[in-house]
């Protein structure tokens, strides 16, 4: 884990993010958190379900998003 968070940085990930247009304006979604969360909780844990990966942002993250809201980010872009 620490390997990966050294080689991709929270302001990298976020700078990318901005450069592919996955961010339009500074929101509740958290892209570090989001990637983090991906790769350290849904694709490495036992429960791969949208609602997993949800509920493991929601326990990384500073703000939750609701199952909706979190839902409605998941776009073809992101």
């Amino acid at each position: 884990m620490r390997r990966l968070t050294t080689l991709f940085p929270s302001e990298f990930l976020e700078e990318h993010a901005e450069e592919l247009g996955v961010v339009e304006r500074e929101g509740k979604l958290q892209i570090p958190v989001l990637v983090w969360a991906l790769v350290f909780g849904f694709a490495a844990g036992e429960s791969r379900t949208l609602a997993g990966f949800r509920r493991c942002y929601n326990s990384t993250a500073d703000e939750t998003i609701s199952p909706g809201g979190f839902y409605h980010r998941l776009t073809p872009t992101l």
